[in-house]
């Protein structure tokens, strides 16, 4: 699963990976969750725009907006099976840029928090499903992000991993109107291992209301470090 990442990059860098016309304005967050608000970038018109969306899908045809709060992931194999994802899947597809994210590694049934982050780029763009939601008190623009089976990397610390589609595919991935959904399946894959690294973490990170730089520091020692890279 991905049940939280950071995203301290300047505005700059975002637009310019993302192919956005203008900045989105940002603060740099270090521990984002599912439930708060979240920034994706998905196609408007001829190019693609930036906007705030809450992390947790919530189905155009939910009654109540508290089912998002089991919505926050999507396993990548079977989005065209699952009601809450199909439609999603095959209209409303968009991109979550990350810093990087964290997973638990477990060990003796201790969970030690990892970071894992590009090794060669400043951003992931993580692969979500958006929907948007006719409530009572207006519209809420919502999505879920979508999971792989870990790679060679990951699979040491988790057997799951985000969805990360690369800056090549970007353009495909955000198609509103590919019809392909073979083409768009063979982009859910687990990401190149050699494409990225990863560091034991402070469990302050466990704290949702902690958020600072401090949090993505590498730890100098500890029981989940060795013998993982």
């Amino acid at each position: 699963m991905c049940g939280r990442y950071a995203l301290h990059a300047h505005p700059d860098v975002v637009a310019l990976q993302f192919g956005l016309g203008t900045a989105p304005r940002l603060r740099p967050r270090y521990n984002i969750s599912p439930g708060s608000e979240v920034l994706a970038v998905g196609a408007a018109g001829a190019g693609r725009a930036a906007a705030d969306y809450r992390w947790g899908l919530i189905p155009h045809w939910a009654r109540d907006a508290a089912i998002g709060q089991k919505l926050a992931n999507a396993r990548g194999e079977s989005l065209e099976e699952k009601p809450a994802f199909r439609d999603a899947f095959r209209h409303s597809r968009c991109l979550v840029p990350a810093s990087g994210y964290y997973e638990w590694r477990t060990i003796a049934r201790a969970k030690y928090p990892w970071y894992l982050r590009p090794a060669d780029a400043s951003l992931f763009g993580l692969a979500a499903l958006a929907a948007t939601w006719q409530g009572p008190r207006g519209s809420v623009r919502s999505l879920a992000l979508i999971t792989t089976p870990a790679n060679s990397l990951t699979a040491r610390i988790h057997e799951r991993m985000p969805l990360i589609i690369a800056p090549a595919d970007y353009a495909a991935w955000l198609d509103p109107g590919s019809a392909d959904l073979r083409s768009l399946k063979d982009l859910v894959r687990p990401y190149p291992a050699e494409r990225m690294s990863a560091h034991a973490v402070s469990a302050r990170v466990n704290t949702l209301a902690l958020d600072d730089a401090a949090l993505i520091e590498p730890l100098a020692q500890g029981p989940q470090q060795p013998d993982l890279l």
